[in-house]
């Protein structure tokens, strides 16, 4: 048995099996010379079985290249270890903290996470959750509550655990944890119009969430006395390119307007480049608000205020839902993790 293990040469001829070739678990067995059983009881719950049979097993493992076959398990267990978590997009930095969060949390308890990018069409999600509703996945870890009704009632017979990130909801089709996007919009104004700003402008993403932010905004702007507030929407994901763009526009339509609000911290970067082309001192001339708090947004100069909101903790509460569902209910099924306004030189 020591000469099969040792020499490699030989393993692959007792090993294979007719066909596809693949190393099964019953070749690990018998190189191992044990039983199949024994074999699984050292791979899958080694603490069943005694140090010697184990390290045979993991010798034979190592010497034939052997993979368990994870849907086999998934099958008897009901338990596909496997979590799909969907994001717009992976092309900006916003969404990166929640997903490094959730996914270290999610390994630490034993799964995979297994990452799509749906945009910001709701078509594209309800294609990569037909994919993977079928295979049973553990939970799923969605991006915003707007989905299509198709999609909601779906997930909900599905059984899958579910939630939904970075957004509130009065109707989550399961659990929830975000932040008020209206919340945001009115609190940018508030903000603002506390520093002496009236005419007040917005350069916004096309996305679903960042035009409720900016309905909001607008509207919290009108009830303080502020009648016209100018929104240049522009594709999504959104870039430093699109910024400029928003910018250009928004002065040919109103070339006074003394602060913007803009829907992503790349965006206000993209806003404060076109200012100073144009000559326009911020803030003297034109204050900037940006949403993210990126890494760049302390060491811009002037420094950008932005809207700060902790990804980190979103991808942690997210996999901490997933983990607890699957020991049964959860007792608080949706948390508001908040935002904060970050002020700096900007305005």
């Amino acid at each position: 048995m020591s000469d099969d293990l040792n020499d490699p040469g030989n393993a692959p001829r007792q090993r294979r099996r007719k066909g596809s070739g693949a190393v099964t678990l019953r070749d690990v067995a018998k190189l191992a010379g044990v039983a199949p059983i024994t074999a699984s009881r050292a791979i899958n719950t080694p603490a069943q079985v005694s140090p010697e049979v184990r390290e045979r097993v993991q010798a034979a493992v190592r010497s034939t290249g052997y993979v368990p076959n994870l849907l086999a398990g998934a099958l008897s267990s009901m338990k596909s270890r496997m979590v799909g978590v969907a994001v717009p997009t992976i092309a900006g930095p916003v969404f990166l903290d929640t997903v490094q969060s959730l996914t270290e949390a999610l390994f630490e308890s034993g799964y995979q996470v297994l990452l799509g990018q749906t945009g910001y069409d709701n078509a594209r999600e309800d294609a990569w959750l037909d994919a993977m509703i079928g295979r049973r996945p553990d939970g799923l870890v969605l991006t915003g509550t707007s989905h299509s009704p198709q999609t909601r009632t779906r997930l909900r017979a599905s059984g899958v655990p579910v939630v939904e990130t970075w957004d509130q909801s009065d109707d989550p089709i399961d659990m929830l944890v975000g932040f008020s996007h209206v919340a945001v919009g009115r609190a940018v104004a508030d903000y603002l119009v506390a520093r002496g700003y009236r005419r007040l402008a917005g350069v916004a993403g096309s996305d679903e969430r960042a035009q409720r932010r900016f309905h909001a905004f607008q509207e919290r702007a009108k009830a303080l006395g502020i009648a016209e507030v100018p929104v240049a929407t522009v594709a999504t994901p959104t870039t430093l390119g699109s910024g400029r763009q928003g910018l250009a526009q928004l002065l040919q339509r109103q070339p006074d307007i003394d602060a913007v609000f803009c829907s992503s911290d790349s965006l206000a970067l993209g806003v404060m480049v076109e200012a100073q082309a144009r000559g326009l001192r911020i803030p003297a001339q034109l204050a900037v608000v940006g949403f993210g708090d990126l890494a760049l947004a302390a060491d811009l100069a002037p420094a950008l205020t932005t809207v700060r909101i902790d990804g980190l903790a979103i991808g942690r509460q997210a996999a901490k839902f997933i983990v607890e569902r699957a020991g049964g209910p959860v007792a608080q099924r949706s948390i508001d993790i908040g935002f904060q306004i970050v002020p700096r030189a900007s305005t």
